[in-house]
């Protein structure tokens, strides 16, 4: 018994430990991740509070944490400019419950045959996107708007920040954030003890109220007044064809971005692992509360998550106190933001974007499998030049032809027996589809035409009616210039 209790002891303050890690870690990620979204700081905080309070003691995941994500940022933003902040929590409702129904008919497993390539791809369009976003707000300028409005105004960024000394004050504290989140792990002693993204907001804002600097800082209008929960117009909108394709959006990248990151961590410990189902469930009531509060969307988080496991955490008690200390935190220290320079969180979301961006991987991929670098290639550039639903979409369906592709090999094994009365015997091996149809017809008009021919079909894998239909037709013109065919199936 003494011995049991000794374990639940031991295992209590490893979670506490972790929990205030974790805590120290989402601050300026949930405060970054609202900014960047067009809405008050506040509601990053609360979606944080409800990740760890309400999604982290369901069933699901152990040591995954949730809460507002870089990843849903520009989806976030381009519809809070469409359909006005009052819409958010109506969409965010909405995408909670379509979760709650995908879990409830056991999907989330099925986001586990969703292409590795198209969701790089998905996260290397946000992070572009995200990063030309940012780059105006380091320099407390305003962004155009789209993700190609934003790269094609970046010349006229660059000129006018050169012409003013606010701009490149501006400048200087995001780009200083920068360099602390990219050598602060780097500096390990400091790093166990203070994690790289707070360490960078604390030596930024020391920075700016040290020098008095004369940059933008994080507008607070309180908790409460933060909180807007949608109204009976807000919940009427969502008949519009234009916000259910949000709603689709919201819930289907959300979903997507929880389980690869449940994947993830599962890799990183030992621990019992995600019931992807039950997770998938999770995020929807999260997302449901979320919505109700009129917050942002939540999703699983890799970074908050990693942190929690090497922290140390053993249950879920981690990632329900790190939500208690952001509650704390947001009811007893609100103006706090208030000195927090915006070009700092630019920065912290710049570094985010940066690490969203599979570089690493695009190399060996392009070397290896050219076809995924292709399809990831194109969804990014899709989403920056179209938008994130359509861009996701042109890449599964990419995927999808790249895949059918791939598996529709044919092959005609062709005989040609040297008595010209003996039929040339010609036999289809693999797969024989409308893809393939112009290359199988292009070796069969390439056969002796004073023979008789005999097709035999037995060795296909599958034969789809178009390919069967032509494959009929062929042998009808074929016997019309009187010679024989049989096919053999």
């Amino acid at each position: 018994m003494k011995r049991f209790t000794t374990l639940r002891a031991a295992t209590l303050r490893a979670d506490v430990t972790a929990s205030l890690v974790v805590f120290l870690v989402a601050v300026p990620l949930c405060v970054g991740v609202a900014v960047a979204s067009g809405v008050p700081a506040e509601l990053g905080l609360v979606t944080g509070v409800v990740g760890g309070l309400l999604t982290g003691l369901l069933p699901g995941s152990s040591l995954q944490v949730s809460g507002p994500a870089a990843g849903l940022t520009v989806l976030v933003f381009e519809a809070v400019k469409e359909y006005g902040i009052g819409a958010l929590g109506a969409l965010v409702l909405a995408a909670g419950v379509l979760q709650l129904a995908m879990g409830a008919l056991k999907l989330g497993r099925w986001f586990r045959a969703i292409s590795v390539a198209v969701v790089q791809g998905m996260l290397a369009g946000i992070g572009l996107v995200l990063i030309a976003g940012q780059l105006y707000a380091l320099t407390d300028a305003k962004a155009p708007g789209t993700g190609l409005a934003n790269i094609g105004s970046l010349p006229s960024l660059v000129v006018d920040t050169v012409g003013s000394a606010t701009a490149l004050s501006a400048l200087g504290v995001g780009v200083g954030t920068i360099a602390v989140l990219v050598l602060w792990p780097r500096w390990r002693a400091a790093a166990r003890l203070l994690p790289a993204p707070l360490a960078a907001v604390a030596l930024a804002t020391t920075t700016v109220w040290a020098l008095d600097l004369p940059i933008a800082r994080v507008q607070v209008s309180g908790l409460l007044d933060a909180i807007q929960p949608p109204g009976l117009a807000d919940l009427g909108r969502l008949t519009e064809i234009g916000v259910l394709g949000t709603v689709v959006a919201f819930a289907l990248i959300a979903s997507a971005e929880s389980l690869f990151s449940a994947a993830a961590v599962d890799r990183l410990h030992d621990g019992p692992k995600t019931d992807y189902d039950k997770e998938l469930m999770a995020q929807g009531a999260g997302n449901a509360v979320c919505g109700v509060l009129g917050a942002l969307p939540m999703t699983a988080v890799i970074v908050r998550s990693a942190a929690n496991v090497q922290a140390g955490a053993q249950t879920k008690a981690s990632r329900v106190l790190h939500g208690l200390w952001l509650l704390v935190f947001a009811a007893a220290f609100p103006t706090a933001l208030g000195v927090v320079p915006v070009a700092a969180l630019a920065g912290i979301l710049v570094h985010a974007g940066w690490k969203l961006m599979p570089l690493r991987e695009l190399r060996p991929l392009w070397r290896e499998h050219r076809g995924e670098a292709v399809v990831l290639t194109v969804t990014a550039l899709a989403i920056v030049t179209v938008n994130m639903f359509e861009g996701v979409l042109i890449g599964l369906l990419l995927a999808v032809a790249k895949t059918a592709w791939e598996t529709s090999h044919v092959h005609l094994e062709v005989r040609t027996p040297e008595r010209m009365e003996e039929p040339v015997l010609v036999r289809a091996v693999g797969n024989a589809t409308f893809l393939r149809l112009p290359k199988i017809l292009d070796q069969l008009d390439a056969l002796p035409a004073d023979r008789d021919v005999e097709l035999d079909l037995s060795g296909l894998r599958h034969l789809d009616h178009a390919c069967g239909a032509a494959l009929s037709n062929w042998a009808e013109q074929h016997r019309r210039s009187r010679r024989a065919v049989e096919l053999v199936s």
